[in-house]
Order: structure tokens, then sequence, then C-alpha cells
């Protein structure tokens, strides 16, 4: 149709259909429904902020590939593994029935975050040891014979029947998927290429050690204990015995021995190219991780090249293992590892390393020796590394159950309007979570101990006489950068610097990512995956999902590294230290939501998504942020009267369902998220109930009331009969073709029998919006309590919003002020607050319940050898029986 021929229809989306064949529908007009985006990728919100992710399974035999795979059980299977007749489902249809789940999943990525301009494609081998001299590297299988067509599964020229086969859970389900076919990643790679990204590639390690393994434990004397970590973290991966235990092998010879086990001997010669495949030539029992990384190089060469690759990452076990004193031998195969790649991969793709957040910046082993060495600057000054990569997982909060903690706002004393500590509203706060990315734990302070993390009790980090603290604060990424580097064998600093030279090189994140978790920034490195023995949540979380805190995370982080004042120019080579477009965000995921998590009968992890970093599914939410503010700007108000900056968390859609103001649609968001807006200073300002009384007030600092005036403070006591028993609301869900769900929240003891209900035109998870609606229900109740009171003009610095601590008949009473009328006094009109109201768990999580797309195979037809059945019958007519599940309906036949 074209712009130029467009209705003028302001806010109104439609669709125009021209010459539509109706025939598929009965040959009547269908009734068709539309799921419609506006996506609010405000440069302030993590849609707008976003401008890299990682891509992960991972694993999954056919998951990124962009043709369609099928497979085929029970049918015949021709000479190539291709097969047909049976029961055939979708390898890698599961959205849709005629496009590739990676398409659908790249189609989502773009609409839902536009700033996204950079790919890492995650693709995994298996390691089967954390003894490094032990431990093999091999792409793995889901399954040891399947048949599926149009293409068949093979990496590096192993073939299924001859690959790793992945461990198996209690009901005999992989635990993992494969490692993705080798024509799957150069179809990936191709795909995101043809859509303008950059691409990273990113080989990863899934550690296969299954429970009740029999292999000797290297954190154990002697290596002595049996039994390994049940699939473990690939930084485990170490000499054995490891550093610490008794028996250890490091900074000895054998150790070195070991490192040179692990990365193997293969060279870019070993390996056989011939168009988009390549195949291993070298000996057949190397399976080090040079073999791994050098296949993907040629494999990424022959698809064209990327942009960046990384020769592995958050090996920390391996990195900081020793040979000598001083030497690191694994840091010298890496090196080495980069050079071949450089050979392989040419000038213009940048290669680095992908440290941990606890490794990049130095060896400091805490064995007593008082060591310090930064082991990976010889990596780093390399001049086949590009860029300093960076696994970011530092902690950006240090949160407690209660409000009078360290980091807690304390409510005001007495008397007084000042607050008792320094601390923050909410873990949420985007200044607090700010505040501790070049500051707090690991910058300013640490915990000596888990006794002290418990209590709280901080001890400085500091550097005696030497005067260099930033040498032990890993989130100090500036002094790390801009100053030359010098090691300290046994504690005395050696008179020469390393080979870094300060300001040569950009940082990348190549991750960083919080949790959908509970206080995840209080611990952003871990996960929650029960088959895992690095399964954990994060310090003092409550295991509550909470989405809101990964968003707030993500603009908290991409924001402060996108100021220049926190991002220093390079005089070197003349950019910013920290290069933000390349700071890739764990992690989206090539399998389309809401199919994943949903399917579960069809990915064994799904469960792990709903507390996990994926950004899938939550990314492209509408941010409270940016909805307010767009409703603000709708209503006329310059941007200039918005304060949005207290507000934080999302909905999953959000609609206008009737002609209404913009003040009645923030209405609805308020009383559903449940925050207050309030003019002050010429400015709008939007703020979340909860907070922390700012003033205490006793009975001599209230003002008297004129003559005849009445009393000098009234407390009104609601009844109970005027408040719900129980509040219902209904929202939709977006993971459910937005079908209605309805939440309850109820009291029990109560003299009411009174229900509510509201209906809200937003699209929500269902445990959030009862969180939510309890959260209203017990706001009503407690705020049946409201009082009337006068205040000097000496309290004029006191808004509505602003929540006070007042002294009454003996007790304390938090109240949240709702309207001030200024005249010889201040009138003040509040209602009672409970901070806990604020702080509540989400409700029980509800599967959505979802069905694959039907997917159709090649039956298998037979010619019958039968007589004319019937006269009318053509006696040249054969007759054909075919088979196919699911059946198509009909099927023709062609001579």
């Amino acid at each position: 149709m074209g712009a130029a021929n467009t209705p003028a229809y302001r806010g109104t989306a439609y669709v125009v259909f021209e010459d539509l064949p109706l025939a598929d529908f009965g040959n009547r007009i269908p009734q068709l429904s539309f799921e419609v985006f506006r996506p609010l990728a405000d440069p302030d919100t993590a849609e707008g902020l976003t401008r890299a992710v990682t891509m992960i399974p991972a694993s999954g035999e056919f998951t990124y590939a962009t043709q369609a795979i099928r497979k085929t059980t029970g049918g015949s299977t021709g000479p190539f593994g291709t097969s047909s007749g049976g029961t055939t489902t979708a390898e890698n249809l599961n959205a849709l029935p005629d496009t590739a789940d990676i398409v659908v999943a790249l189609d989502r990525l773009q609409a839902m975050a536009p700033a996204v301009e950079s790919v890492s494609l995650v693709v995994a081998w298996f390691g089967t040891d954390l003894r490094a001299g032990n431990c093999a590297i091999k792409p793995g299988v889901e399954v040891a014979a399947k048949a599926t067509s149009p293409r068949v599964w093979s990496v590096n020229g192993v073939t299924r029947a001859n690959a790793h086969l992945v461990s198996r859970d209690s009901e005999g389900r992989p635990v993992y998927g494969g490692t993705p076919s080798d024509f799957a990643v150069v179809q990936a790679i191709q795909e995101m290429k043809a859509r303008g990204l950059r691409v990273t590639f990113y080989p990863f390690i899934l550690m296969d050690v299954p429970p009740g393994n029999s292999l000797p434990n290297p954190y154990s004397d002697n290596a002595a204990q049996t039994g390994q970590p049940v699939f473990p973290w690939r930084g485990r991966i170490t000499c054995s015995p490891a550093a610490g235990f008794a028996g250890t092998v490091d900074k000895t010879a054998t150790a070195a021995t070991q490192v040179t086990s692990f990365f193997g001997a293969a060279s870019p010669a070993n390996f056989s190219v011939s168009g988009e495949t390549v195949s291993w030539t070298g000996p057949a029992g190397d399976w080090g991780l040079r073999r791994m990384i050098l296949h993907y190089a040629h494999l990424c060469a022959a698809a064209g090249g990327v942009d960046a690759f990384l020769i592995g990452s958050e090996m920390r076990g391996l990195t900081t293992i020793r040979s000598g004193a001083s030497t690191y031998p694994a840091v010298q195969a890496f090196r080495d590892l980069a050079a071949s790649v450089r050979s392989i991969l040419g000038p213009t793709t940048k290669i680095s390393y992908a440290a941990d957040w606890s490794e990049y910046f130095g060896h400091q082993p805490g064995d007593g020796s008082n060591d310090v060495f930064f082991h990976l600057d010889p990596l780093w000054a390399d001049t086949n590394t590009d860029f300093i990569a960076i696994d970011n997982y530092m902690p950006l909060s240090d949160w407690r159950d209660g409000f009078d903690h360290a980091d807690g706002e304390g409510a005001s004393a007495i008397g007084s309007s000042e607050p008792p500590n320094e601390g923050w509203p909410a873990i949420h706060d985007r200044a607090y979570l700010q505040a501790n990315i070049a500051g707090g734990e690991g910058y300013d302070w640490f915990y000596g101990s888990e006794a002290d993390r418990s209590a709280q009790i901080r001890t400085p980090i500091s550097d005696g006489s030497a005067g260099k603290p930033w040498v032990f604060r890993y989130k100090d990424l500036r002094a790390w950068w801009s100053n030359a580097h010098y090691n300290r064998p046994g504690g005395a600093e050696s008179g020469t610097p390393t080979a870094w030279v300060p300001q040569s090189k950009p940082i990348w994140f190549t991750e960083l990512g919080c949790p959908a978790i509970d206080r995840g920034t209080n611990q952003p490195n871990v996960f929650f995956d029960p088959k895992s023995s690095e399964s954990f949540t994060p310090y003092f979380s409550r295991g509550w999902r909470d989405d809101a805190i990964q968003r707030a995370y993500l603009g908290a982080t991409y924001l402060w590294w996108g100021e220049a004042a926190n991002n220093p120019l390079s005089s070197v080579y003349g950019d910013r230290m920290v290069h933000v477009p390349e700071c890739a965000a764990w992690t989206w995921d090539a399998r389309p939501y809401p199919f994943f998590p949903a399917l579960t009968d069809v990915w064994t992890d799904g469960a792990n998504w709903r507390l996990g970093h994926w950004l899938t599914g939550r990314l492209g939410a509408v941010s409270l942020v940016a909805l307010v503010r767009h409703l603000c700007l709708r209503a006329g108000l310059p941007e200039d009267r918005i304060d949005v900056t207290g507000l934080w968390g999302a909905v999953e859609g959000y609609a206008i369902t009737a002609l209404e103001s913009p003040r009645a649609s923030i209405t609805t968001l308020a009383r559903h998220f449940g925050f207050d807006a309030v003019e002050t200073g010429g400015v709008i300002r939007f703020v979340m109930r909860g907070r922390a009384a700012v003033a205490g007030i006793g009975v001599d600092d209230l003002a008297v009331a004129q003559a005849g005036g009445g009393e000098v403070f009234e407390l009104t006591r609601g009844q109970e009969t005027e408040l719900p028993q129980a509040l219902k609301w209904q929202v939709a869900r977006a993971d459910e073709d937005y079908d209605a769900a309805l939440v309850e929240a109820r009291r029990i003891t109560v003299d009411t029998t009174r229900i509510a209900s509201e209906s809200f035109p937003m699209a929500v998870p269902p445990e959030e919006a009862e969180r939510r609606c309890r959260r209203a229900l017990m706001e009503a109740w407690v705020g049946r309590e409201t009082a009337a009171f006068r205040l000097p003009p000496s309290r004029l610095a006191l808004d509505p919003a602003d929540a006070i601590r007042l002294e009454h008949d003996g007790r304390l009473v938090d109240l949240r002020l709702v309207s001030i009328a200024d005249a010889e006094g201040r009138g003040i009109e509040a209602v009672r607050q409970d901070r806990a109201t604020y702080d509540l768990p989400p409700g029980d999580p509800r599967a959505a319940s979802l069905t694959r797309a039907v997917v159709f195979g090649a039956p298998d037809a037979v010619l019958l050898g039968l007589p004319q059945l019937t006269e009318e019958q053509p006696a040249h007519r054969p007759l054909v029986a075919a088979h196919a599940v699911p059946w198509p309906g009909e099927m023709a036949v062609f001579r």
C-alpha cells in the first residue's frame, strides 16, 4: 500500500488483504486474530540499551538450523539416513510449521530489542573430566541412532554413531542437547549476517560428569576422593591434585604436562575443508581443546567469516595452574592457540579469550605466599589478542531481609528529618545498583569469611604502603586498564612491569547478565539448575521469581558504561575503555518463546527458565518507566517535567481498550503496580510505594489548629465490613495467546464477606499478578487507618507520597502522605502503611499449555498388486497404500 496511500487512522493498527484465497477457509471469510506490537524501546530501557546478546542453548543437534529438519521413527530409512513413513516430528519447527525455530527467535529478537546489532553464537562440545590431563572434549549427540531428513548430524567429520553420547537423567532423557551439527552452525552464522548483525563465535564446554561417576576428584587430598561434582562449571577443570590440596602437582613440571594434554596437538593443517564441510584428518585419539577451537575457526571461515572469535572462556582453574613459581602454561597455550586461529581467520576477525570476572585481573592464590601475578597479561598483550574479553557477573548489591541492613534505608527517628543511614530505598533502585558498579563489594571492601558476610562485617580493600588498592579490586576496571602492572612474587613488587601496555586494548563484556530471581544482583553469576553441583540461588535470595531485578540490572549497567565520565577514552586507540556495542547480555534463546520453556517434553531445561538468566520472554516487555512516560507525553507534558526514575518493573503487554484520558490510564497502572504521582518543583514525580519514612514526627511537632478548628490529630479506622475479604484480578497471559487469567488474594479471619474484582488491560505472568493482587488487598486493610493532622511550615520539604513515622499514644505509626493543603499550617491527610506489604512473594507458577506446530513428513507408499475392484475403476489405474503420522489428509501420486 505504501505510506502515501495509508489512511490517517492515528493510534490504530489495521491489516489489508487483497485477493485473499478463501478455499482454505471453507470459502468463507475467516475470523482472524492478530498480535500487535509497539515496542517502547526508549534509550533508558533494557530494550533500547541492549545492543548485543549471546545466543544459546549452545546444544541441540539442529537448533541452529535455518532449514526444516524432520525426524521419523518407525518408517523406512534411505541409504543416506533420510527416512519416510512412520511418525514424523520436527527437530527445529516448534512455533510455526514452516519456519525454523532460530528464524522465529531472531525475528522476535529484532522486533523486541531493535537496538541489538551483534549476536554471540554459543556452540558447545562436552568435557568428560575435571582433571586437565584426563579431560577429553568431544562433540556429543542425544541418541546414538536417529533418522532425519533432509540433513543428518555431523560435526568435525564425526558421525552420530561415533559421537559422545550425552548422559541421561533419571527418566532416561538426555540431560543436554547434542552439539549443533556443523551445517546448522554455518546456516546460523549466514542468517545472522544476512540480517546485518555482527557475529561473535563463542565456543563453550559443557561438563558431562554424571551422578554416580567414579572419577577421582582433583579437589581432594592426593585426588583420593572418588566421584567428581555433578555437571560442574568448566572453570573447575584444573591440575590433579589441585592447588591447595595435599599432593598437588601445581608449580611442577607435571602440571605443564597435564595442561599440554588438555590442549592436545591439533594444528590448522589437521583439517580438511570442502565447501562448508570441515573434517578432522589428525590423530584419532586427540580430543584436546585445540581440535575443537581450530575446527570452528575453519568452519567460521567456510561460513564466510565472523566479526569476532573467542578461543575459550572462563577456564579459571586452568589458567591459574603453574608449572613453576611464576610460569602459567595454559596462558602460553592460549597464546599459541590464538596464533593458530589468526592463521585461519586472517587479520580482520577480532580474537580474544573470555576471562571470568574473577580471573581477568590477576592471580592472587591466597595460600599465604602473598603472591600477586597478572597471569593473563602475556595473553592480553599478545598481538593476536584484539580486546580484553570479560564475562562480567560482578555483584551490584548486598541486599538482605528487613530494612535495617547496611544498604537499606531505615526510618527516621522521631523528631528528625534526616534518615538514620545513607541507605537506599530498594534493591531495584538504579542509583543503588550503579553505586556498586565501581563501588561496594570488590571495590571498597570485601568479606573475609562467610561469617563476616552473614554479619555484614566489611573489610576495606587496602594496599598498605604500596598504595595500589586497585590491584585487589576486581571492579576497578579503570585503574587496571590505565596503569602498568607489576607482579609481586612473595608480596614484593617487581622492578619491571608486565607486557601489558596501559589503555592499549578495549574491554568487551562478552557476557553480562543477572538471573530473574529475588536479589539476583547480590550474586549474578549463580544459576538454579537442580541437576548441577553448581546450582545455587544468590546470597540471601528467597528463591522468588523477579523479572524486575534483571531489567534493573541491565538498565543500570548499560547506562553507567554509556556515560563518558565512567568510561574514559584511550590515548592509544582513541575509543572508550569499555566497548559498549559489544557488551553482550546473557542470554537470548534460539528456541522461541513461549514454546520454550513451555514444551518441557521437548526441552528438559524448560523449568530453569523461570529463575534463570534468559532474556527470551522478558526483553520486549513494556517497561513501566517507558509506559508512564509515554502516557504523560501523550497528555501534553514536556519530557523535562516528567520524573519516572522512581519506578521499576514491566508488563508483557498493555492496551488502552477504552476511550480514556492518559490520567485514567496511569491511575490503572498505579493501582496495579502500587505507585504514586506527585507534583513537586514543577515536575510530576512517580514513585513506588513502600519507601522508608523520611521524617519522624512527634506530638510536639504537630501544629495547633486554629481556634475552634478541632483536634490536633485525628486517627480514623474504617469498618471491616466496608473492606473486601477477597480481591480478584483478571489479566491476560502472553504465553497462552493472551487468554484470560484470574488471580485472587483472600483474608481468612475477618468480619466481612465482600468480594471485589477488577480487570486490567495488560498481560502479566500470573504469579506476578497474584503478588500484586495480594499487595493491593493488604494495602486496603492496612490503609483503613487514616490520619489527619497539621504540620508547621518548617516541614515544607514533605510532599505527598512521602512516608513519615508518627508517634501516637506510645506507639509508632508509619504513614504515607496522601494530600497536603498549605495555608497557615500544612494540613495533612495520610494513610497507614506497612513496608512489608510491598515485599511479598509471587504466587505459584502456572505452566503454560501450548501445542507444537504440526509438521508432516514423507509417507511410505506401496503399489498394491490387486485386481480391478469395480467396473467403474479404470483397469490401468493402480491402487496405492500410504502411511504417515501425522496424516496430511491427502496424498498426490505422480508418475
